[in-house]
């Protein structure tokens, strides 16, 4: 392409180690130099190194940036200039978790970098290369951290042994320092750039060479580190998927069809035509049914700009044949779920007997409770732009998958997946909608019909209605307790369409193995358990979103953990810590889960289920948030849950104020977590606080419903969230110090939070909510009876 660039690494900050960064290498219609000439800039000089789960390698020595032959091992990670640049390639999407900041720290902190003088450049969709660039399931530093430390430390090492050998030294002498090699005996120092030139002609290091700093070396790992990006987030600078623009671009809206399966019957697009800027009209094809990551079909009005193009599609007139989908009802669809969980379901996980458990017990508990379908509803609606011409196609969009968008559209557009290059933009909210690549198939698919460059926008309205929700979920969940309170029996039963069913025809509900996502791996110690999920069969694209089943699981879960307390007359957090057990580590592969026994990906040997852990963070969120103080007065109150999701443990307390009308305040939470180790804690507290504003949306007033197949809400302002105006007063988080294999940060937030701030409705009003959102349910609770 003859487009300009934004070069990130250009703009050389302050010599502070809180260097900011502009976000990507995207296309710009300013008169930034071309890559081409920042190569003459930068000089011929370089060294360019791979990390790999064998190791790090050198791939070549060459001229410029680019090596001169495609390197021999994937990953490439870091770009040492002899300016003495350091280029540190994110391979990850950046959302607002600060992956941008947090992984080049760790690779700049194990090189022993000068932070200033670190670039980070998005690295493009190239799995081969890179390792796994889907950004979702809280996977970044926990399967990469090792993988970043010796990318790091093999380079430090590299570069002092290039330093040894020009001053003719044993390596043992040299250290590296802040961006500079020094011969520790005399003192004498060479800036990393200066030993490019012998670094490319040594040998790497020797795997006993190698070493991964201590954590009283670190500089940066463990320690709060600001985002390179929020002084270009907060300024404008920032490149999102909206920023983006190509010389000569269309702008297309597009008229999907309103039910999921349906497709266009017939289109009169004469008054379209006649809106000024519109230049065409172009049928999508609809995907074959499930669809998958692929288009919906429909009808798009290409135009110079966006507002036509919106104005254009407004004006077609569309008969749609609506498919088989077109009586789906929610309110319909709650009840077949709630039935569906009345029933005997497939075993995700059994041990004992829990029959004769309920049967003998002194008292039997039963609750029930509904979660509905909900929508990303990032703030950045989903929007690409693509270029696609001589077979080769180039896009730029806000994907968490970039690999999944090549791969996708190579496959939609019959193209070799070499032929397609994809350009990571900040995403502006994720959440894990943006790991589907539709929205970029449909701009490959325009922008080759028309010959020109395409951006597709989507609008907020298309956002909530054409998306790929989280699924609306049934559970009912039964328990047995003893003479003295103790639960001795449990019974779950889950009922809600399948993720799956996205992707594969005639699937009638989640597989048993999707019980681990927060149901199955509870860290209970009860000996009689069954956890079962039901059938449910999907009639909309069902997707990812933020903690995926644990929220649900976490709301359900977390209540009736409260509800069980109160009907033994005990206080829930003493009862939840009595509910835990002794201290115990259990590999549930080996512990009555049927298989295959999915762990987010880790093995049960490395993160088995550790209720220790469990019990270090319910301690530690008693004791930061003051449960054990006075008791609040009416229409205040606290709650409390536990939950494990993506190898953390979360627990919070959450106290809420609810109001004469039934709005619900939140004045304090308080957070407790252990996720292993924390690579930046400034960004996992962020992760938190956010997880708990998405679960009072969750809880208070966040529902997609359907009629006729149709998402009956279109935008914020029958979609709630929650605003910052209602936004908690004080969020206390406590990270667990440790050292041990890093868990998620980004998801495991939500499902505590979904119970603990419906526990605490109930301790302030009496109000047991069992069906979400709360809306009106809490409306007259004064003139009820108090809890």
């Amino acid at each position: 392409m003859s487009a300009r660039r934004n070069l990130p690494w250009l703009a050389v900050p302050a010599a502070t180690d809180t260097a900011a960064t502009p976000a990507v290498d995207t296309p710009s219609t300013s008169t930034e130099p071309a890559r081409r000439d920042f190569l003459k800039v930068l000089g011929m000089g370089g060294l360019l190194i791979a990390a790999s789960s064998v190791g790090v390698r050198r791939l070549e020595a060459a001229a410029g940036f680019a090596p001169s032959a495609e390197p021999w091992e994937p990953h490439a990670y870091i770009r040492l200039g002899d300016d003495g640049l350091i280029t540190i390639i994110c391979h990850r999407s950046e959302m607002g978790q600060g992956i941008r900041t947090t992984m080049p720290m760790i690779i700049a902190d194990e090189m022993d970098a000068n932070w200033a003088l670190c670039r980070v450049e998005q690295g493009l969709g190239n799995e081969p290369k890179y390792g796994s660039q889907n950004t979702d399931g809280s996977t970044s530093i926990r399967d990469f951290l090792q993988k970043y430390r010796e990318a790091g430390a093999t380079v430090r090492a590299l570069l002092e042994d290039a330093a040894a050998k020009e001053w003719a030294v044993a390596s043992s002498e040299v250290q590296a320092r802040n961006g500079e090699v020094v011969h520790v005996a005399s003192g004498r120092t060479k800036a990393f750039g200066a030993l490019v030139a012998t670094a490319r002609t040594i040998p790497m290091p020797a795997a006993t060479r190698v070493r991964i700093k201590t954590p009283a070396e670190r500089k940066w790992e463990g320690k709060a580190m600001p985002s390179i990006d929020l002084v270009p987030m907060t300024t404008g600078g920032a490149i999102f998927g909206a920023d983006v623009r190509l010389p000569g671009m269309k702008v297309a809206a597009i008229a999907r069809p309103p039910v999921w399966g349906g497709t266009v019957l017939s289109v009169d697009d004469s008054l379209a035509k006649q809106v000024a800027g519109v230049e065409r009209i172009v049928r999508i094809p609809a995907s074959p049914m499930p669809g998958g990551f692929l288009p919906l079909g429909g009808v798009a009005v290409i135009a110079t700009n966006t507002w036509a193009a919106m104005k254009g599609r407004d004006a077609l007139r569309i008969t749609w044949n609506h498919g088989p989908n077109a009586s789906y009802d929610s309110a319909a669809y709650k009840t077949s779920l709630q039935e569906s969980v009345r029933r005997p379901g497939a075993a995700g996980r059994t041990n004992g007997d829990v029959e004769r458990g309920l049967t003998t017990a002194a008292r039997r508990v039963t609750a029930e409770y509904y979660m509905p379908h909900l929508s990303h509803a990032q703030m950045e609606p989903v929007v690409a732009v693509a270029q696609v011409t001589n077979g080769k196609a180039e896009v730029w969009a806000p994907t968490q998958s970039p690999m999944d968008a090549r791969k996708t559209v190579a496959e939609y557009l019959k193209l070799d997946v070499a032929n397609v290059s994809v350009h990571v933009t900040l995403l502006g909210g994720g959440f894990g909608r943006k790991s589907k690549p539709d929205f970029i198939c449909e701009a490959a698919f325009l922008s080759r019909e028309v010959g020109a460059p395409v951006r597709v926008q989507w609008t907020r309205e298309d956002d909530l209605r054409h998306s790929y929700l989280h699924s609306p979920a049934a559970h009912r969940l039964e328990a047995g307790l003893d003479a003295a309170g103790k639960v001795v029996a449990w019974r779950h039963r889950s009922a809600y369409p399948a993720i799956s069913a996205t992707f594969a025809p005639k699937v009638t509900g989640a597989e048993p193995d999707e019980l681990t996502n927060g149901a199955s791996d509870i860290p209970f110690d009860i000996p009689n358990m069954q956890v079962e999920i039901c059938p449910a069969v999907a009639h909309t694209r069902i997707g990812w979103y933020r903690s995926v089943n644990a929220i649900h699981h976490g709301f359900a879960i977390g209540s009736f953990v409260d509800e069980l307390a109160r009907a033994a007359k005990q206080d829930p957090a003493d009862f939840l810590l009595a509910l835990l057990g002794p201290d115990r580590r259990v590999d549930l592969s080996q512990a009555g889960l049927v298989k295959p026994a999915s762990n987010y990906g880790a093995t049960w040997t490395d993160h088995p289920l550790d209720s220790a852990r469990a019990r270090r963070v319910v301690e530690l969120a008693i004791e930061k948030s003051g449960w054990r103080g006075p008791a609040l007065a009416r229409g205040r109150g606290r709650g409390i849950a536990v939950h494990r999701s993506f190898l953390s443990y979360v627990a919070m307390v959450v106290e809420v104020e609810v109001l004469p009308d039934g709005t619900v305040l939140v004045p304090r939470a308080t957070v407790a977590v252990d996720a292993g180790f924390v690579a930046n804690p400034d960004r996992a507290r962020a992760q938190m606080e956010g997880a708990l504003i998405m679960a009072m949306s969750n809880v208070l007033s966040s529902e997609v419903t359907f009629a006729a197949g149709r998402v009956v809400q279109s935008n914020f302002r029958d979609y709630g969230v929650t605003r910052m105006r209602a936004a908690p007063r004080q969020v206390d988080v406590h990270l667990v110090p440790s050292e041990g294999l890093p868990g998620g940060i980004g998801e495991p937030g939500v499902p505590p939070a979904c119970g603990a701030i419906a526990n605490a409705i109930f301790a302030a009003t009496g109000v047991r909510v069992r069906e979400l959102p709360v809306g009106r349910q809490l409306a007259g609770w004064q003139t009820r009876s108090s809890n």
